[in-house]
């Protein structure tokens, strides 16, 4: 365990220019997939890669769980020779979150769930899925290890007290066992800003709705960087010379290319987060972590700078 957490923090400190590790993209299909809303989607689609060979034994898989607007490419950072994940070593299988625009989303899903009318999947929703997908497609019993950024954090959690004897140890960064009133404040204010374009007319848009996008990234903007951070400037740590201010913000305003109703399901998705809400906990999040039996490495996430 302690070699596997030295590679993984070696991985982002040295940020070395390596090719992008070789992957296959794969789907899952699910008829009929119950959400916890009660919606159910007549074919629910998984869309994931994986890096490497699952060995014989099938005791050499590691899962990541992909996190807010990512695809499975987001974590190849950390994949390759001499890094944290070693694909020659580990069978890496990496998931995309349904609302991403790839897995079953709102922007792809037909009629009649369509646009807003696709139901809200909870974070509960993509770990049964993927649980489904693991079992059933790829015939893997256990996991060696989950590592989760954000959202994927949240999936380890959620792993951990649905599934306690799936996975060996957990990887957390950046995200919480439940969604708290602070963040659910900061998602609403992001959700607000879209929903009144008036472009967006209810999410039946005919076409994206700009404004509400760029109102979207700069309310992110003002919560995803801390005030020092911004008074200090270190934006320019990471920009091409004779980048201003107003640079920076437009970068902000243009952030966002995904489709409006995919970017506010996931903001549905992550205020739904709550472990202690699992069957059998009672809406006791103390008690459902406290059923955790691996061990987990929880971790913040420290940036001090961006690209525009």
């Amino acid at each position: 365990m302690r070699a596997f957490v030295f590679l993984l923090v070696a991985s982002a400190v040295t940020g070395q220019n390596v090719p992008e590790p070789m992957s296959q993209q794969h789907e899952f299909h699910i008829p009929n997939f119950k959400t916890e809303s009660g919606v159910t989607l007549p074919q629910a689609i998984i869309v994931y890669g994986t890096y490497g060979h699952l060995n014989a034994a099938k005791d050499n898989v590691v899962l990541l769980p992909s996190y807010y607007r990512s695809n499975y490419h987001g974590y190849e950072w950390m994949i390759g020779r001499d890094k944290a994940l070693d694909p020659e070593k580990f069978f890496i299988v990496s998931t995309e979150l349904f609302g991403n625009g790839r897995s079953s989303s709102p922007s792809n899903t037909p009629e009649p769930l369509h646009g807003p009318r696709f139901p809200v999947t909870t974070i509960r929703d993509n770990v049964r899925a993927v649980h489904q997908l693991l079992v059933d497609q790829l015939g893997i019993n256990h996991v060696r290890a989950l590592i989760g950024f954000s959202m994927g954090a949240e999936q380890a959690f959620q792993w951990a007290v649905s599934y306690p004897d799936f996975i060996d140890r957990i990887v957390a960064t950046s995200g919480t066992a439940k969604c708290y009133p602070h963040g659910f404040v900061r998602l609403e204010g992001q959700i607000a800003a879209m929903t009144n374009d008036p472009v967006f007319a209810g999410g039946d848009y005919k076409t994206q709705p700009s404004k509400g996008l760029a109102a979207f990234g700069l309310v992110w903007a003002g919560w995803l960087y801390s005030q020092e951070w911004w008074r200090k400037e270190l934006w320019r740590a990471s920009s091409p010379p004779g980048t201003t201010f107003q640079k920076i913000l437009e970068s902000f305003r243009t952030r966002y290319e995904s489709d409006a109703n995919d970017l506010i399901l996931h903001c549905r998705t992550w205020q739904q987060h709550d472990v202690g809400t699992t069957p059998g906990f009672d809406g006791d999040i103390e008690k459902a972590l406290k059923s955790i039996r691996v061990p987990v490495l929880y971790m913040p996430l420290q940036q001090t700078c961006t690209s525009p």
